[in-house]
């Protein structure tokens, strides 16, 4: 089970690695817990007459049609997207938005679907949210909740049998050494290098740098790279097809760096690092 802030985070976060075990046979299942309705258009092409009037209905439809692409299932928590704050002071967040709803009632909602699916993995995001979006550090807090709490009997009644999940990871994607690989391909043939910029701004105080070294785990999923770009394509509203999510050829991606990274969170098992499975230390 990948929980997820918004329809398309679970497309540019670990999506290749559950393309990879839904194709093993296992069960994956991606829960949205908000519905993106707040999430700005950020491809030029889909800024027309009827798409913002609309947003709910069209992020739905781009979530069913990602989900297609990756081969998974995929279940909406139904909290409403909190949008991403900017100014200075930060403007209070919107009434009955995910992030400022009291916590109870999504920890109780995520470990309801927790005890009905009964993972035995599950993938969140870092004490951080990956970026502080407050959906995102929300969607940590109550990951990690429904994880303790999901196998406690005492806790949550109503809402199914207990289920212990084994493992939670965090999934880490920006990982500065993997971005200078792809720049210094980009040098190396003498190409217009998209990476140079950004790599030159990149902000040391974000301890990005820091972030493969709390690395436990790469799993290899490069064959799935297509059916990661496929699911983002999917939704269309938020990836510029020419944006630089597709700059990188596929084989220079596969050849330079065909793993995606996740950080072992807690586990009830035994495993060694590094490991290259999720599912390392489970029995069946």
């Amino acid at each position: 089970m990948a929980v997820h802030a918004h329809p398309d985070d679970e497309s540019s976060k670990g999506a290749a690695t559950t393309a990879r075990y839904a194709a093993d046979g296992h069960e994956v299942l991606i829960v949205t817990l908000t519905g993106g309705e707040r999430g700005d258009i950020l491809n030029p092409a889909m800024d027309r007459p009827g798409i913002k009037e609309n947003i709910e209905q069209v992020r739905r439809d781009e979530m069913a049609a990602a989900a297609k692409a990756l081969g998974v299932e995929q279940h909406w928590l139904g909290f409403v997207d909190s949008g991403l704050p900017e100014g200075d002071p930060l403007p209070p967040l919107p009434e009955g938005s995910f992030a400022a709803i009291p916590i109870e009632g999504p920890n109780r909602a995520l470990v309801e679907v927790v005890r009905d699916f009964k993972p035995h993995v599950m993938i969140t995001y870092d004490e951080h949210g990956g970026y502080p979006h407050p959906d995102h550090i929300r969607c940590h807090e109550v990951s990690m909740e429904a994880y303790e709490k999901a196998g406690d009997p005492e806790a949550y009644p109503g809402t199914g049998e207990p289920w212990t999940v084994s493992k939670i990871y965090y999934t880490h994607g920006f990982i500065r050494k993997r971005m200078q690989l792809f720049s210094d391909e980009f040098d190396n043939h003498g190409m217009d290098n998209p990476f140079k910029e950004w790599l030159a701004r990149w902000d040391e105080r974000r301890n990005i740098d820091d972030l493969m070294a709390r690395v436990t785990t790469q799993v290899e999923c490069g064959d799935y790279f297509g059916q990661r770009d496929d699911a983002l394509r999917a939704h269309a509203t938020q990836i510029d097809p020419n944006g630089v999510f597709f700059a990188v050829p596929l084989e220079w991606q596969r050849r330079l760096w065909p793993t995606e990274e996740f950080e072992l969170a807690k586990t009830r098992v035994k495993t060694s690092i590094p490991e290259t499975d999720l599912f390392a230390g489970i029995e069946d």
